[in-house]
């Protein structure tokens, strides 16, 4: 593409979940997270955040000690906001931009992320969300939260949403390349490849969320760069409500009662480091796998990897285009 004219700023909103970035706020974190009625609802509509604060103080203990094995807390926004500033230099060419983030359940939350670039004299924004496959839980939500926040400020925000990217060339290319390296630790032997997702509610799908047909997509488009077929399950499941499956303990179960014995586990829908990658896979599971005689490992998530930073920055270019911010 040809270096943009156009001079006045864009803003670029990273949209992502949030987490805890110390032990004392795993409890307020989980209070936000169960007090979203568009993702759970519990009881009545006028009883929902009573029963989240009884929830939050239920699991706050088991999860700090989650948070405790990873160092104390989430390192999501720290590397979020390193996304941000690697996709802001990638960009520069093209014009004016500011990158920034927006979480939906901690800290910095969409409406002091629009607070201040109302302050910096920015309208027009791409929400970019940071979940590949859309679903109502995640990008759906993020989305909803960042136009409340819109509607309620003095500024006129125009807002190009992008909302789901399984696809995506530069992203697929980083994924392949993740499992290429990881199957060299096996040093030649045989392994399974399998793609842990985070869980999602059975009857979101039933109700027409596209996230497991996301996910598909993007597991279609990698295997076709790689030529390694793998099995898809799920992690992090929590409530009593039926979820996806298998659950990324249930298929390492199944694989190792078929004599499997080594694993290398893709975080499919994780594109940050987090609690899910740092300690469900690379603890919980992993100590789960050696009890099963398994040898467990997994890619490394796209963090700061170009290829992904490099996807972050076509889908930014692609929707700023759409909407004629720059030609």
């Amino acid at each position: 593409m040809l270096k943009s004219n156009v001079k006045e700023p864009i803003a670029v909103v990273l949209l992502n979940l949030g987490g805890p970035e110390k032990l004392e706020d795993v409890e307020p974190f989980l209070y936000n997270l169960f007090s979203d009625r568009q993702i759970i609802r519990l009881g009545p509509w006028f009883m929902q955040k009573f029963i989240a604060r009884r929830i939050a103080g239920k699991r706050a203990p088991v999860s700090m000690e989650s948070y405790r094995l990873i160092g104390g807390g989430s390192p999501l926004a720290r590397i979020t906001a390193e996304q941000g500033a690697a996709l802001e230099k990638s960009l520069a060419d093209r014009g004016v931009f500011k990158v920034s983030m927006a979480m939906r359940y901690w800290q910095p939350f969409a409406v002091d992320t629009l607070e201040s670039l109302a302050a910096s004299g920015i309208k027009k924004i791409v929400a970019l969300t940071l979940y590949p496959h859309y679903s109502i839980a995640t990008t759906g939500s993020s989305l909803a939260d960042l136009r409340k926040a819109a509607a309620a400020s003095s500024v006129d925000f125009e807002i190009a949403a992008v909302e789901s990217w399984p696809e995506q060339a530069d992203y697929t290319d980083c994924l392949a390349d993740s499992i290429r390296d990881g199957a060299e630790v096996f040093g030649g032997d045989d392994f399974q490849l399998i793609y842990s997702a985070h869980s999602l509610p059975v009857k979101f799908i039933e109700e027409g969320d596209p996230y497991l047909e996301d996910l598909e997509k993007t597991i279609r488009a990698v295997e076709g760069k790689t030529g390694v077929v793998g099995r898809l399950c799920f992690q992090s499941r929590s409530g009593p409500v039926e979820w996806l499956s298998p659950s990324t303990p249930e298929m390492l179960r199944e694989l190792a009662d078929q004599g499997c014995r080594n694993v290398l586990a893709v975080p499919i829908s994780f594109v940050s480091d987090h609690v899910e990658t740092l300690y469900e896979l690379d603890i919980q599971y992993k100590d789960l796998a050696k009890e099963m005689g398994i040898r467990f490992e997994r890619t490394a998530a796209p963090n700061l990897n170009e290829k992904f930073i490099s996807a972050l920055r076509d889908l930014t270019l692609i929707a700023c285009c759409e909407k004629g911010w720059i030609s």
